[in-house]
């Protein structure tokens, strides 16, 4: 069973408590995304391989690691998860960027694609999903399986929110699946938007609402 982590850094809550709050306009609540995104990278690549190797420094020869073999992708479930891409990039600028699109069935909540696009080597990159709310997992779990579609066996999710019935969910259909996120929150309502949760993370990055 794939392991889910929970980032309980205090940077990352503090930003967190931003994002949350209602008054946040678009431009801050953007950047906050970015700057999250970027700190959970940083915990969800704790463990990628390095190899040693050796530099000449201003002063002598010097060891050091470097990442070895592994090429990175990085896979937004389209449209709230392009907030969380560039700032990844910035961390490891070599890695390709794929694209899913998937709306809300608004009647059964249940995800529908409408754009698939990946790169042409993505079967032998170790693949991070990113999406900024996991509520009822079907986008998520959907997304992974078009992915494993193509090939790829090390995927990762990324979620700067989740509620238990989506990481269930990603849990049932894809075991095999680590997932980073920044808090747990308790429940969904009615129309499955994570309580208390931010509101819809897409219209407040884009300021579409």
């Amino acid at each position: 069973m794939g392991t889910v982590h929970i980032l309980d850094h205090p940077l990352l809550q503090h930003k967190l408590s931003i994002l949350r709050n209602k008054d946040t306009g678009v431009k801050e609540f953007r950047e906050i995304v970015g700057e999250i995104a970027a700190l959970m990278c940083y915990e969800a690549t704790r463990n990628l391989p390095t190899e040693e190797r050796e530099v000449e420094t201003p002063i002598a020869t010097a060891k050091v690691k470097v990442l070895s073999g592994k090429k990175l992708a990085i896979v937004p479930i389209l449209r709230a998860g392009l907030g969380m891409v560039d700032t990844i990039i910035d961390l490891v600028p070599s890695a390709k960027v794929g694209h899913i699109g998937l709306f809300r069935d608004p009647e059964t909540h249940e995800p529908v694609k409408y754009y698939c696009k990946m790169p042409p080597d993505i079967s032998e990159r170790q693949v991070f999903v990113v999406d900024p709310m996991l509520a009822t997992g079907g986008s998520a779990a959907d997304a992974i399986t078009f992915i494993k579609e193509y090939g790829c066996k090390s995927i990762t999710l990324m979620n700067i929110i989740a509620a238990p019935e989506g990481i269930k969910k990603v849990q049932e259909t894809h075991p095999d699946v680590d997932i980073f996120v920044a808090a747990v929150d308790p429940c969904l309502n009615e129309h499955a938007y994570i309580v208390p949760g931010l509101g819809d993370a897409g219209d407040r990055i884009f300021g579409t609402k």
